[in-house]
């Protein structure tokens, strides 16, 4: 554990200082893309101007064989697109394959300060943030980066969960974390085939009526889980976000779980496919009539002090804190959403 005074030096002679105040940036979706392909890679002009985040995958979902190409796509559509307020990201190999130091090597000269955040796979401890954040402090000295690179971690393992706090507070580097629940559920040895979502076998029974009747209600598996991992995430100042959500044909139960995890404080999600663009931007954007009673509370509780009654209910200090946090949200995607801006009055 690093003292105090040493906590915000560079890693590094000549690397950029870490950040003392986290980027302020709107990150509803983290949308994935396959850079190896070239057909995905020519569509990132307009994806730019869709979603809040464009992350070039190169660990799960490409073929081993395709490792080289999907880092050498990054590369090339990283330098041959402007990303403007939109975040560039990566999620390289996981820490033990053969292909993460090339990952790293390669993409921190060739793509420089575009390069936002580096999504790392499979994290287990602290130990697995030191190691990211020593060598990304020296390849950003080597490359004269001016702005730190962020690291971003993936929860999907049963000892990274148990981590958590540890992995948090692993360096001023870190950017957030994800709930990566298929691995996860291997690494438990749960009974289930889901990328995300509930399963129907786990319920509770309601108990028997008159007529010996019982409901089933669907649990959710992840609840758990999530809750913890945003505790740790606040505790430090950092995102947490829900992972990828597997069935791209249900889109009900895709805005159902990513409800869930927005209501419990995730700020985004993962988008791995088209279709779910949309379901994150309006998940993870407060709805307007949230947003309208929220700037009420505030404008009657300018200092955030005291009790007010609005429509027959108490307000005060504490909810006042709750509004602040919708509306500051909302300024947030009225900053980059034109048509939010204009529902939202903002």
């Amino acid at each position: 554990m690093k003292t105090p005074s040493a906590y915000y030096k560079p890693l590094a002679i000549g690397a950029p200082a870490p950040f003392r105040e986290r980027p302020v940036t709107l990150e509803r979706m983290i949308h994935f893309v396959p850079p190896h392909i070239e057909k995905m890679r020519s569509k990132v002009p307009e994806l730019i101007n869709k979603v809040d985040v464009v992350l070039g995958n190169l660990e799960d979902a490409i073929p081993a064989e395709a490792k080289t190409d999907a880092r050498k796509g990054f590369i090339q559509m990283a330098q041959d697109n402007d990303f403007g307020s939109t975040g560039l990201w990566t999620r390289v190999n996981c820490l033990n394959s053969p292909w993460f130091l090339d990952d790293l090597l390669e993409i921190v000269p060739a793509v420089g300060d575009k390069l936002d955040v580096v999504m790392l796979p499979k994290v287990e401890g602290a130990w697995d943030i030191h190691y990211l954040d020593q060598l990304l402090a020296q390849l950003e000295a080597r490359a004269g980066l001016t702005k730190p690179v962020m690291i971003h971690a993936i929860l999907e393992t049963a000892e990274g969960v148990n981590n958590v706090e540890d992995i948090a507070a692993a360096s001023p580097r870190m950017h957030g974390m994800s709930l990566g629940p298929a691995d996860l559920a291997a690494s438990r040895g749960m009974k289930t085939t889901r990328v995300g979502g509930g399963h129907p076998d786990y319920a509770v029974l309601s108990d028997a009526g008159t007529d010996g009747a019982r409901t089933a209600y669907q649990q959710d598996l992840w609840h758990y889980t999530v809750g913890k991992m945003v505790d740790a995430c606040l505790a430090h100042g950092l995102k947490p976000f829900y992972g990828p959500f597997g069935d791209f044909s249900d889109t009900a139960a895709c805005e159902s779980q990513f409800r869930n995890a927005f209501l419990m404080g995730c700020l985004g999600a993962w988008s791995l496919h088209p279709t779910q663009i949309d379901i994150a931007k309006k998940v993870f954007s407060p709805d307007p009539q949230e947003v309208t009673f929220a700037k009420r509370i505030i404008e009657a509780m300018p200092d955030g002090t005291g009790a007010v009654m609005i429509d027959g209910k108490m307000q005060d200090d504490a909810t006042w804190k709750q509004a602040k946090v919708i509306v500051d949200l909302a300024r947030l995607v009225a900053s980059k959403d034109k048509e939010q801006a204009a529902v939202y009055g903002l």
